[in-house]
């Protein structure tokens, strides 16, 4: 079973995005309790997205349950490294892209990967109907939300100092960036269009991003916001 049957199913397609939709991994009760459906059901879905290479099994001890079992560690299902666009058929837009930006002027390539990132990322912000906080931790964790309701899978790690970290295992833009690593400026620019948007008061300007790992295959993309500005907290 391959990614492309793995989201070939209505059923496994909301599995999938509910999964992604969660800060954390995942259990059978937790889809089950979510889709109304028995957990034997869920649990089949879930592993039929394992087998799809879409997830990855595991297991945790989670506090807080009672009854049989409360002491056993549950079986848990995380979101795995988005390498490629799921697609039939190849549309092979990482090469069309590849080719814009090489037909720019080498000076002026830079900013222009910027630019359209930004507004790329501003597109994404209204499209999931994000809205700004009053401080970074309100913000980015909105941001955050507002990426997992388009059906990429982000968490925040921490704020400290006005750098917010992000993990996200299937950034948008990570097929892109892993077939063109010249892109990442595009990638960049992107999660600080987000963050313009999820910050009252945060100009782009003043909003610096980096990210790595998102060449590794077995990692997710660890993303650095860095945000400045008078008043924000």
């Amino acid at each position: 079973m391959d990614a492309l049957a793995g989201v070939g199913s209505p059923e496994l397609r909301e599995a999938l995005l509910y999964a992604r939709g969660q800060a954390g991994a995942v259990t059978a009760d937790d889809l089950a309790a979510a889709c109304g459906i028995h957990r034997n059901v869920a649990r089949s879905r879930l592993d039929r997205l394992v087998a799809a290479g879409l997830l990855e099994a595991g297991y945790e001890r989670r506090t807080g349950r009672a009854g049989p079992g409360a002491g056993r560690p549950a079986k848990v299902y995380s979101v795995v490294p988005e390498l490629e666009s799921i697609e039939f058929p190849a549309r092979r837009y990482e090469a069309l892209v590849g080719l814009l930006v090489a037909a720019l002027a080498p000076g002026e390539r830079s900013d222009r990967l910027r630019d359209v990132g930004l507004s790329f990322g501003r597109q994404l912000a209204d499209a999931a109907g994000l809205r700004p906080a009053r401080t970074i931790q309100a913000g980015v964790e909105r941001m955050c939300e507002a990426v997992r309701r388009l059906g990429y899978q982000a968490t925040l790690a921490g704020v400290e100092d006005g750098r917010a970290l992000i993990g996200t295992a299937t950034c948008p833009l990570r097929p892109l960036v892993r077939a063109r690593p010249e892109l990442a400026e595009l990638d960049r620019a992107m999660w600080a269009g987000l963050a313009s948007r999820a910050v009252e008061g945060l100009e782009a300007s003043r909003i610096e991003c980096g990210s790595s790992g998102c060449l590794d295959d077995r990692s997710p993309c660890r993303v650095v916001v860095r945000l400045t500005g008078s008043g924000l907290r």
